[in-house]
């Protein structure tokens, strides 16, 4: 079809003549209403945004020399945080000398991510950025994060106690 027939056809259905795929040959048009398409292209990109879930990052250092109390708390936080559904990077910084020992901290955060296996999965290997190690955990696929249920009970109180006033 010519293009003067195909502007002609929509001019008379009061639509839009939209190329579709202009690398085509022939290109490939479609008549339609054309700020309709983009009302509802643009409907289900916001729709795709509610959906999508943003991944934080949450970082904890700690240092080679760290006493087991203290690497016991942050094995706690990480926890936490892959409870919520963050990622969690962890961070030991070497000063001085201390890079000799890096078998050790590698260890560690071995260590580290055989206690959380139930709760995450090892995404980055231990390994060594400059003079620091860094290993990266996420949280396991299919555990939702733990919603907060404080806010239903507080809707359910202040209806009980209306009851109970009239």
């Amino acid at each position: 079809m010519s293009l003067r027939e195909a502007l002609r056809l929509a001019e008379e259905q009061d639509l839009d003549l939209v190329e579709v795929a202009p690398n085509a040959k022939p290109p490939v048009c479609r008549i339609m209403d054309f700020g309709r398409y983009r009302y509802e292209q643009q409907k289900r990109e916001r729709e795709n945004r509610k959906r999508q879930k943003t991944v934080t990052v949450k970082e904890l250092r700690m240092s080679p020399k760290i006493e087991d109390h203290d690497f016991e708390v942050k094995c706690r936080n990480a926890q936490r945080f892959l409870q919520a559904g963050d990622k969690v990077k962890i961070t030991v910084r070497f000063r001085g000398r201390e890079i000799v020992h890096s078998h050790l901290v590698k260890k560690m955060l071995d260590d580290l991510a055989e206690q959380l296996k139930e709760h995450g999965q090892v995404e980055l290997k231990p390994s060594l950025e400059g003079r620091s190690m860094v290993m990266i955990l996420a949280p396991k696929p299919g555990t939702a994060p733990a919603k907060s249920s404080a806010k239903p009970e507080a809707s359910a109180q202040p209806s009980a106690s209306a009851s109970v006033q009239q």
